[in-house]
């Protein structure tokens, strides 16, 4: 099957990286695709002396486009055009590029998101196109990412930070077995139009709306998380969403990683161990370790009976239990048990439980002092062992 792939693109302030983009996407192997841009801001934006420049930057995007020739633009940037003062942001940029794309495209076509300032090799879109073939149930590709070092010490200090921080998460919830592994990444998925519609779309949050999407497709059916060839988003300081890569390296410089913590290994213990405790809750009460915190954020202390009642299998209760106590659940979890500045011991601890051969993470580990080379060298292999999981789960 050669289907056509549709690439998703919104774009900021992005003038400075998408010919990058566009060379990147030039230079692929696969013949049968389209790419669809969404250049966007507030309209209000023109008139705020501390936005115009955005204003400015995207109508330099929007000319440069029209020049390459490439795709075709929605604009909600250009003045009467961006969007109001209620919906605006990034989700709305990816549902309005993703709608348009699924009213026209056949069923076992593909979306394919990208961002701006992100880069890709030649084979990039034939792999995702071979992948998702050769495994024709799944709704969605969690696609894996690396982020390139750059020049600036402190930039790839943050960058890999953040990047252990996530790797170290998901291979917990990989260690456990669970069903919410993947990593959200909003320049890194692809799905199927059919999946798409199926789910209704993606929900326009401002920010996490990839999470969020991801989440909904996860409930829907099984998401791919290993193609051979990566995304490579751009390591920068950036404040156009509220939370990920941009906001977390700008936390990061002001010396506040509490958002994003290396969590005590041992709570995501807990997290197998209520998962586990789903099939009994079937024919019997149990006690297990999230039951008071699933309490309280459902303001029900017999939130499964309803599900019980609503679900006559065993199989069918345990995916209603998941279902609902899913990825935000779990993260909130993890957050509510959290010890602040633990964050090297825990990882220590973790390496020492589960990888007693790295050489890197030991007693003088820390964050803040070990090299640059030497954190380099802890993501890349937590990267190997990601990518273990990543394929054997397929």
């Amino acid at each position: 099957m050669h289907p056509k792939v549709y690439l998703a693109i919104p774009l900021m302030d992005e003038f400075q990286n998408i010919s990058n983009l566009i060379n990147d996407i030039k230079k692929q192997d696969y013949a049968n695709f389209d790419v669809v841009f969404c250049v966007n801001q507030p309209d209000s934006w023109w008139t705020d002396t501390n936005k115009v420049s955005i204003c400015e930057n995207n109508r330099k995007t929007i000319n440069f486009l029209k020049k390459v020739e490439i795709g075709s633009i929605i604009d909600k940037s250009g003045k009467g055009n961006g969007w109001d003062s209620k919906n605006y942001g990034v989700g709305w940029a990816r549902k309005t590029i993703m709608d348009s794309i699924a009213k026209n495209a056949e069923p076992n076509d593909i979306i394919l998101t990208l961002d701006g300032d992100t880069r890709i090799k030649t084979d990039y879109i034939s792999s995702v196109v071979n992948t998702i073939n050769n495994h024709s149930k799944a709704v969605a590709l969690s696609i894996p990412y690396y982020h390139p070092l750059t020049e600036d010490e402190e930039t790839n200090r943050n960058i890999l930070r953040y990047e252990i921080y996530m790797r170290y998460y998901s291979l917990n919830l990989y260690r456990i077995k669970n069903p919410y592994h993947f990593t959200a990444l909003g320049s890194a998925i692809a799905v199927p139009v059919w999946a798409y519609k199926r789910v209704r779309g993606i929900t326009p949050h401002k920010s996490g709306e990839d999470f969020y999407f991801l989440l909904k497709l996860k409930k829907f059916g099984n998401i791919l998380n290993w193609n051979p060839s990566k995304v490579y988003p751009e390591a920068r300081y950036s404040d156009r969403v509220f939370f990920g890569t941009g906001p977390a390296m700008i936390k990061g410089r002001e010396g506040n990683w509490s958002s994003y913590p290396i969590y005590n290994y041992q709570l995501f213990d807990d997290i197998k161990k209520s998962f586990n405790a789903f099939n009994v809750l079937f024919k019997s009460e149990a006690n297990y370790p999230m039951k008071s915190f699933l309490s309280k954020q459902f303001n029900d202390d017999e939130w499964h009976v309803a599900l019980r009642k609503n679900n006559k299998t065993a199989v069918r209760f345990y995916k209603a239990c998941t279902d609902k106590v899913d990825a935000l659940r779990i993260l909130q979890y993890l957050k509510s048990n959290n010890e602040n500045n633990q964050d090297e011991s825990n990882l220590l601890e973790f390496m020492n439980a589960f990888y007693p051969d790295n050489n890197i993470v030991n007693s003088g580990f820390d964050f803040l002092h070990t090299s640059v080379h030497e954190l380099n060298e802890l993501r890349n292999y937590l990267v190997e062992k990601e990518e273990i999981y990543q394929q054997h789960a397929q």
